[in-house]
């Protein structure tokens, strides 16, 4: 197949998997039976679906096939074809992370000992100049003997470096940081379930929450208490530090490409000077600087659904890109499987 198409070996392989999961099939007594995977065969019959969405729904199912029961992974497939295209492929990688860890909790927790295992840090001078090279896990737990090959020690070394540069309170320079995790509370007192973290793909065991809890500052998802302002109307202008985490709860970052919340700032939907727009919540995006310019260049509208954080945030593409102008999901909505 890939002589004949004139494409690589691998793009074949991912064509005859979707192949073998979206054909009819024949039981031995000569049953016609439908398709492994009848939803992503009929969105890529319809078009609606491309090989290589396809062929990452089909694997990420048949690698959990064994653990789920097949009426929830019936529903997660359903779901998931609505919601994979319009994704860019990184966007793709973070829904299926995720769909896996809700799909299959008890699988997070063995995925993250991989990584720990696998983290690595190389330090060489090479014509003059330092070549860093790493990979580094969310969280390490070295426990009570140190097993540790010489390059999981190098990286262990540059992570307590940085934790020292960002608490450290001597240097004026030094940075600040906040790293917001969500995880259900019963499941951060049992050591259970899973948690995300903003900017890292895949999910987290929870035990591993727990353990970066001890050492740093919690901030429990509780927005808008007494303590803190979340609506200031015309009496500021830019959002304040509270406001954004509340955004950041609701659309998990910019709300057009997904980038982490770190790289984003408020945007006033109707705009502050133009439109007399508010500093509140019912007002504010999350949009990285390059969406920003883009979705007012092109003629993008943003529109909110319902109050505060609880809102629901829908991208309406120009006429030009879309005649019928058909609103597009935003957020964290884009990546939470509800099957």
């Amino acid at each position: 197949m890939a002589s004949t198409v004139g494409t690589t070996v691998g793009e074949a392989v991912r064509w005859v998997q979707v192949g073998e999961a979206t054909a009819p099939r024949i039981a031995l007594t000569g049953e016609e039976l439908p398709a492994e995977h009848p939803h992503v065969a009929r969105a890529v019959a319809d078009g609606v679906l491309g090989m290589t969405g396809a062929a990452a729904i089909t694997a990420l199912l048949d690698r959990v096939a064994v653990r789920v029961d097949p009426e929830r992974l019936e529903r997660a497939e359903e779901e998931l074809v609505g919601l994979v295209p319009g994704l860019r492929p990184d966007q793709v990688a973070k829904l299926l992370a995720r769909a896996e860890a809700h799909l299959d909790p008890d699988g997070v927790a063995p995925r993250h000992d991989d990584c720990v295992a696998d983290r690595s840090f190389t330090l060489q001078e090479r014509a003059g100049m330092l070549h860093l090279t790493g990979k580094l896990d969310a969280d390490t737990d070295a426990g009570e003997r140190d097993p540790r090959s010489v390059r999981q020690v190098q990286a262990d070394a540059l992570a307590d470096l940085c934790r020292h540069a960002i608490g450290c309170t001597e240097v004026p320079t030094g940075p600040q940081a906040t790293i917001v995790v969500r995880v259900d509370l019963a499941d951060l007192e049992a050591g259970t379930g899973v948690a995300t973290i903003d900017g890292v793909t895949q999910p987290i065991p929870a035990g591993a929450v727990r353990r970066l809890a001890a050492d740093g500052q919690i901030i429990p998802c509780v927005l808008g208490g007494g303590s803190e302002i979340l609506d200031w109307g015309r009496t500021r202008r830019l959002f304040s530090p509270a406001q954004k985490l509340a955004l950041v709860e609701r659309d998990g970052g910019c709300v057009s490409c997904g980038a982490p919340p770190a790289w984003c700032h408020v945007h006033h939907v109707n705009w502050w000077k133009r439109d007399g727009g508010s500093t509140d919540l019912d007002n504010g995006v999350l949009l990285c600087t390059g969406c920003h310019h883009r979705l007012h260049a092109d003629g993008w509208d943003i529109h909110i659904d319902g109050p505060g954080i609880h809102a629901t945030v829908w991208l309406i593409p120009p006429p030009w890109i879309d005649p019928h102008r058909t609103p597009r999901p935003t957020g964290t909505r884009r990546y939470t499987l509800t099957a």
